[in-house]
């Protein structure tokens, strides 16, 4: 994020957990990238008026894949990111945004890892301008000691007004060791805005998955379904429909390929 990391015992900035931004990261994991990687911001900055898509993949292997993102959406633009991260002993995309006057940023995310691997979304989304809206959509999937997590900041200004900034946040753990953590923070000093977020951890619904069987959909099925279901919720708001659908195959192949 946009804070300073700590220094390591070299004398150079490295991340530690007293950074909240790092607290349930793999710090093990993070000691084997090289501290210039810290610094290693791409710039995406989208002009008044104009609009801008990506959709990122983090399916590598190795210790750690770290992409850090600064966003800056100039007034009337839109700015819509959406991801799947599946990568790697930790796994971890940040985005630091700045919205002009009614603009709009569109985030969807989805972790998903079993092992003992830890993906994790870091977002801090800054509201400077009024009239300006942001969505952030983040699903979680994860098995054996897995862990997925989403920490998203938005911040309202003073002179911010008729801000619409929202998050929402849910973790599906398919076994008792693996967690999710979710950590919505607000600052808003802004009277006129809406500012809302949600955020919900279980395991899958027994009932839905009785009224499938009831109707002969078998147990493996029931769970693809309701896993797809969950999944998609990301990436609704992804307009281009070949992209919609390889993200959610991407995730999916991922839990077809743990065998669960």
């Amino acid at each position: 994020m946009a804070t300073q990391p700590s220094p390591d015992q070299s004398g150079a900035p490295f991340p530690t957990r007293r950074d909240e931004a790092w607290r349930y990261s793999d710090m093990d994991a993070l000691a084997t990238l090289d501290v210039g990687r810290f610094d290693d911001w791409r710039d995406i900055d989208v002009a008044a008026g104009e609009s801008f898509t990506e959709c990122l993949v983090l399916d590598g292997e190795g210790a750690a894949e770290l992409r850090r993102f600064r966003i800056h959406i100039g007034d009337g633009g839109t700015c819509a990111m959406f991801a799947v991260n599946a990568a790697a002993q930790l796994g971890r995309i940040e985005m630091v945004v700045q919205l002009g006057d009614g603009a709009h940023f569109e985030f969807g995310g989805v972790t998903l890892g079993g092992g003992d691997t830890t993906r994790e979304f870091v977002t801090r989304v800054a509201h400077e301008k009024p009239n300006a809206t942001s969505n952030q959509v983040v699903r979680a999937v994860h098995w054996d000691k897995g862990t997925g997590n989403f920490l998203g900041r938005i911040d309202v200004v003073r002179d911010a007004q008729k801000t619409d900034a929202a998050q929402s946040f849910k973790g599906l753990l398919m076994n008792k060791g693996a967690s999710a953590n979710a950590v919505p923070q607000l600052e808003i000093y802004a009277d006129d805005v809406k500012c809302a977020h949600g955020a919900a951890v279980g395991q899958l619904d027994e009932m839905a998955r009785y009224y499938m069987a009831a109707r002969g959909i078998t147990p493996e099925t029931a769970k693809k379904l309701l896993v797809r279901a969950f999944l998609a919720d990301a990436f609704v708001a992804l307009d281009d429909e070949a992209e919609r659908d390889r993200m959610l195959e991407t995730a999916l192949t991922a839990l077809e390929e743990a065998k669960l």
